[in-house]
Formats: structure tokens, C-alpha cells, sequence
């Protein structure tokens, strides 16, 4: 009787673990979870590939490149929609005026 209570009691805890996890769409792009249901939702997906950030039709990184954008807000985020791409050029150039080694202001 022990054993099936614990066994049980396992199985329990294993179904609320693994309903509770991280899904994988097949588009690269991992929901971790909604925050607030029905606002907020943390993903993870890859970043769009910089030679098509100016295109009409954006193309994401393949998912094994590493180089995910960490997103947290509305749960209807689109990762090649108008807000991500404004972001990612955001980003470029910030990391492109980065390489120049601070040199703006010196002469």
C-alpha cells in the first residue's frame, strides 16, 4: 500500500513537472511560460539573420547558431514582425557604434 501511494505521488509530480515545462514550436521559437495569463509570456527564438533585416519577408538564424533573442511581454509577439525588427537594427548599430572603441567624442 506504501509503495502505490508512492508510486503514485511520483507520477503526480512528474506530470505537473512536465506539463509546467518549456514547449518547442516548430519554428525555433521556445514559450518558457505565460507570466500573467493573457499579457505577458517569457520566449526565447532565434534572432533574424542581419542580410535580411531590411528585406520585406525577414528570415530567422537557424536555432543552433545560439543567437536567440530573450523575450519578455505580450504573448503574441511575432519574431519577424515590425517591433522585432525595429529592435534587432536597434541592436546592430548599438554594437556597431560599440566597435569603434568609444572614438566618437575625441576629435
Amino acid at each position: 500500500m506504501k509503495s502505490l501511494k508512492a508510486n503514485l505521488s511520483m507520477l503526480l509530480v512528474v506530470g505537473v513537472l512536465g506539463t509546467s515545462g518549456a514547449t518547442l514550436a516548430a519554428d525555433g521559437v521556445v514559450v518558457e511560460g505565460q507570466l500573467n495569463p493573457g499579457n505577458y509570456c517569457h520566449e526565447k527564438f532565434p534572432a533574424i539573420a542581419e542580410r535580411s533585416l531590411g528585406d520585406s519577408q525577414p528570415q530567422l538564424k537557424q536555432p543552433n547558431t545560439g543567437d536567440v533573442v530573450d523575450y519578455y511581454g505580450p504573448c503574441d509577439e511575432d519574431p519577424t514582425g515590425k517591433d522585432q525588427i525595429a529592435s534587432q537594427k536597434l541592436e546592430q548599430q548599438h554594437q556597431m557604434e560599440g566597435s569603434r572603441g568609444g572614438e566618437n567624442g575625441r576629435f
